[in-house]
């Protein structure tokens, strides 16, 4: 018996130091971030970090705020205010109106005393946990609702690590017999022992529905309340503000339109997610230990590559040290030269000027010069003093030193180098790239384009990253909206990469159809990689992309019409046919055109192109049509006015419509703009509409439906869908009146390689084989 109470014994203490061991591993949440010791009071800033109410408004003194009412501080065991035993005086309880308040007034509990009509003063509360300037409003710390549950962990905390310490006594009990403290009173805001509670809580009475807990230094307020409205509790959580709502601020127009639910359910469902969360991080606990040794290791590997560092660093310095030492030795010796021979050209002049001196030796030598009386000696040796003296006499005409003293040239500017010296420092990564989203397209492959900012640090190569973005938009932003969950958007995708990327450009391939893209882009260099860049979207083509080149053999004038090398690029010139044709436009609208068709034909199977049209077109006209129709109505010309030859139409008339599909499927563009032709019975009264010409325009055809769609090929947005005959070979085909110009769009495979020649296909052999 005595050894099963002795194991129940030390179940219960192993469980006690457990839960005291837990509640001390807390203490760095419950610290607050000002005086860094625990929190007292605290509240909640607009950031949701908290602070104590004497640090905040400490803060805002220190930055030139009025100093706001402060509560007193939280009572101790010694300055706690001990009256006389109620069993003999039967005092009433404290008062505490002054300290509700004043806390009402700082702390936003309850509604505050209005203040003084003065200009308002927007508050701006440096958080140093976000290390953000927080804008408190007009009335400052009063919108600051109390951090009730942190108080009450606080609380916990406290009475779990000072279990054998000072208790807590009653306050109403007359010294030295003073008892221990067993309830509070949170209406009282008072201790109390056993027979004081009974005492000053009589059954029957208004004060015995007051609420008891556990004893305490700090007395908090029961529940949290408006701090406009009075004594409204908040019932309600806006969802879109984040903000606590009563049912009065529920109604203003700030919160019209704004997602509000309940308190009870914001409590449920907030509830639940954390608790899903601390679940998932405790059924990982060996993830959690496996990154915390990464980090362990990260901060030993921190200490030796920084002594590494530090250590290239002084190697590299002392190598610029040692290069200047040895420069300094080498511009010394030029200089010394340099000295030398100016010093002897000068001592040179020195000894000639002195030569002309009085009793010098030149003039004393032509004294003696001129008492020779023999002639023919006198001219021989004479020749050469009389160049002396005439040089010597220019010279004091024209005197100058015969060499510069200044040593000019041998100045030196390092201003350069000094500014390089002085902005030397350690590599830095490559900034983020920009994308070049005008040469950044989706076609048959993608192509990405990209250049570093002027002044980034240059980059050794590119690593560029893709994300097959699924679930459509929706669930992109269902993801990014989403703060605190897994960071998956219901789908497992992960980001594939090219490394090693040599220049500004690069090509991914193997993509699927009609997909959106994700694409971001980051640099290298000896430093590591840099930031990524901003993610851009690419929307790859709904069906396999069709390569074909123009066939120019039907009714191609050259005088008129002009194909570029490689066959996928055409310019349509006026001609004389147009001026003429001018000349009848009073009588008729009979108007030259030109037909341009492609070298493939399609017989099955979905397919999509594109091509540029110049927006300074007159008027171009883009689509497919049936190969032996497009003959023929080429062959055989008609007023290009009337309705039953309208490419755009296609057809005879409306009651033929119902009966087949045209043969011809064509929008019309020129001048900026394009006409997208009215659509469906339900629109028959309204007209065509015009709209911007796109950039480039993508066609997509579905043979099997008839089925004819144009898009805008940057953003693949449908702009129009029409009906074509599919029942033979159709072909895309192309029609300039008036002067334009298109280009089809290259494959981006085909950047890289060489262009294959032109190919010749007959209509007539591609009919045939579609026949087969």
């Amino acid at each position: 018996m005595a050894d099963a109470e002795l194991q129940t014994f030390t179940s219960i203490m192993d469980a006690l130091v457990r839960i005291s061991s837990n509640m001390k591993s807390i203490e760095r949440e419950l610290r607050c971030p000002v005086c860094e010791e625990m929190v007292k009071q605290p509240i909640v800033l607009p950031c949701m970090h908290s602070v104590c109410v004497l640090c905040a408004a400490e803060v805002l003194v220190q930055r030139g705020y009025p100093p706001p009412e402060l509560p007193p501080e939280p009572n101790t065991p010694t300055s706690s205010p001990i009256t006389r035993s109620p069993r003999q005086t039967r005092r009433p309880p404290p008062k505490t109106d002054r300290l509700d308040r004043v806390i009402r007034t700082v702390c936003g509990t309850h509604p505050g005393r209005r203040r003084k009509d003065t200009p308002p003063v927007i508050m701006l509360f440096p958080c140093p946990t976000c290390g953000k300037d927080v804008e408190l409003g007009e009335r400052g710390l009063t919108d600051c609702l109390r951090n009730l549950t942190l108080e009450r962990i606080v609380e916990r905390y406290r009475h779990t690590v000072s279990l054998g310490s000072m208790a807590i006594m009653c306050q109403f009990c007359k010294p030295p017999q003073a008892l221990e403290a067993t309830k509070g009173c949170a209406d009282c805001r008072s201790n109390f022992c056993n027979e004081c509670f009974k005492l000053y809580h009589p059954w029957g009475t208004p004060r015995a529905q007051h609420e008891h807990i556990m004893p305490t230094h700090s007395f908090r307020p029961k529940v949290l309340v408006c701090v406009e409205h009075e004594q409204e509790r908040l019932q309600f959580y806006c969802r879109s503000c984040q903000n606590l709502l009563c049912p009065l601020c529920k109604l203003r127009r700030a919160h019209s339109g704004h997602k509000i639910m309940p308190i009870a359910l914001a409590y449920q469902t907030l509830k639940e997610k954390i608790t899903k969360e601390m679940n998932y991080v405790f059924a990982n606990q060996d993830s959690v230990q496996a990154q915390i040794t990464q980090v362990e290791s990260g901060i030993a590997q921190t200490e030796v590559n920084s002594a590494v560092a530090k250590e290239q660093s002084n190697q590299c310095v002392s190598e610029l040290r040692s290069v200047l030492v040895e420069r300094q030795g080498v511009l010394a010796m030029l200089l010394e030269g340099a000295r030398a021979q100016r010093a002897g050209a000068l001592n040179a002049q020195l000894s000639e000027k002195q030569s002309l001196l009085e009793n010098a030796g030149l003039l004393t030598y032509t004294q003696e010069l001129l008492k020779e009386t023999d002639q023919s000696c006198f001219v021989q040796a004479a020749r050469v003093t009389h160049n002396r003296l005439v040089k010597a006499i220019e010279n004091l005409h024209h005197f100058s030193l015969s060499a510069d003293p200044s040593f000019r040239h041998f100045q030196m500017d390092v201003s350069r180098e000094l500014k390089a010296l002085s902005s030397m420092d350690f590599i830095q990564a490559p900034l983020a790239p920009v994308i070049d989203t005008q040469k950044t397209l989706a076609y048959d492959q993608l192509y990405l384009c990209w250049r570093l900012p002027q002044d980034s640090a240059p980059a050794w190569h590119y690593s560029v990253e893709y994300l097959r973005k699924v679930g459509g938009a929706g669930a992109l932003w269902g993801r990014v909206l989403s703060e605190g969950s897994s960071g998956s958007n219901g789908t497992h995708c992960s980001w594939q990469r090219l490394d090693d990327v040599g220049g500004t450009s690069a090509v991914i391939d193997k993509l699927e159809m009609d997909s959106v893209y994700i694409l971001r882009v980051r640099g290298c260099n000896k430093a590591g990689f840099g930031e990524y860049s901003e993610e851009v979207y690419l929307h790859t083509p709904p069906a396999p992309v069709l390569s074909f080149c123009l066939d120019s053999r039907w009714g191609l004038h050259a005088e008129r019409v002009a194909l570029g090398k490689g066959q996928t690029y055409a310019r349509s010139v006026p001609g004389m046919t147009l001026l003429q044709a001018a000349d009848r436009a009073l009588t008729s609208c009979d108007l030259t055109s030109d037909l341009l068709v492609a070298d493939v034909s399609i017989t099955q199977g979905r397919h999509y192109w594109a091509c540029t049209v110049e927006p300074g077109s007159y008027l171009v006209k883009v689509g497919v049509g049936v190969e032996a129709k497009l003959q023929e109505w080429f062959h055989l010309p008609q007023d290009m006015a009337s309705p039953r030859y309208d490419p755009d139409s296609g057809h005879d008339s409306v009651a033929e419509d119902a009966q087949d599909c045209p043969p011809f499927c064509f929008l019309t563009m020129g001048m900026g703009k394009i006409l997208l032709p009215k659509c469906g019975a339900s629109n028959t009264s309204a007209g065509p509409l015009t709209a911007p010409l796109p950039p480039r325009l993508g066609l997509c055809l579905d043979f099997e439906k008839g089925r004819l769609t144009f898009y805008d090929a940057h953003s693949l947005r449908v702009l129009w869908e029409g009906t074509v005959d599919c029942s033979a070979p159709v072909c895309p085909a192309f029609c300039f009146i008036g002067g334009g110009a298109l280009q089809l769009q290259e494959l981006i495979a085909n950047r890289s390689t060489e262009q294959n020649p032109p190919r010749r296909v007959t209509i007539q052999t591609r009919a045939t084989d579609a026949d087969h």
